[in-house]
């Protein structure tokens, strides 16, 4: 039996899913979680084989979360849903440690081959995302780093970047992370050096080009 985790901060959505592999014999969904940090805590806690997660998630994105679990060392297999089919997301979500990347409209078809995919070790990406990646692959365009500094960019700093970008104050960061506002100010001037950027707008930039946050999730 496979056991699941699902993330996703819409209720209606995890209970659509849920639904989707309640169907299958082979797989169990025992837990649920409403935000990225949340999702950690609970992998940690019951170590799944897979965690089925959401990209654009409050605290920490999916990505964010995939390389946590990887960090901690955990068996949990990770499998992004997103609506974006951008190839530098693509590549950050298996960098940080995703073994799956599905396009939202085809959860239902491909769902239930990424979770046996990962189960079993392998990496299972959307058709449609595949030939993306490949397709620009091919032709030599791989856009690999339009920011070269963002590679450099701590766990930590990219979870300030995120809030940032999202519009939360220094002491609504301090709040968020459980930390001093002392050094909210230090990770943001860290951040600003790392990428060579003088304001707002550019953090933004850097937040929706490597997949830290989405206008449209």
């Amino acid at each position: 039996m496979i056991k699941v985790i699902l993330a996703d901060d819409h209720h209606l959505v995890r209970q659509g899913i849920r639904s989707l592999l309640e169907k299958a014999e082979d797989i169990e969904v025992i837990a649920e979680a409403e935000n990225g940090l949340e999702a950690v805590k609970l992998a940690e806690r019951y170590q799944p084989q897979v965690l089925v997660m959401d990209i654009g998630m409050p605290r920490l994105n999916g990505v964010q979360a995939a390389e946590q679990i990887r960090n901690l060392d955990l068996p949990t297999k990770v499998v992004i849903l997103s609506m974006h089919s951008d190839e530098m997301v693509v590549r950050q979500a298996i960098r940080s440690g995703a073994w799956g990347y599905l396009l939202k409209d085809s959860v239902a078809t491909e769902l239930l081959l990424a979770i046996r995919a990962a189960q079993r070790g392998e990496v299972y990406l959307s058709p449609a995302v595949s030939k993306v990646v490949m397709t620009n692959f091919i032709n030599g365009r791989t856009n690999v780093e339009a920011f070269s500094g963002f590679d450099s960019l701590s766990l930590r700093e990219r979870e300030v970047l995120k809030l940032i970008a999202e519009g939360y104050t220094n002491k609504a960061i301090a709040d968020t992370l459980f930390i001093t506002i002392k050094t909210v100010e230090k990770h943001r001037a860290s951040v600003m050096a790392k990428l060579n950027l003088q304001d707002m707008a550019g953090l933004v930039r850097v937040a929706i080009k490597h997949g830290l946050i989405f206008l449209d999730d």
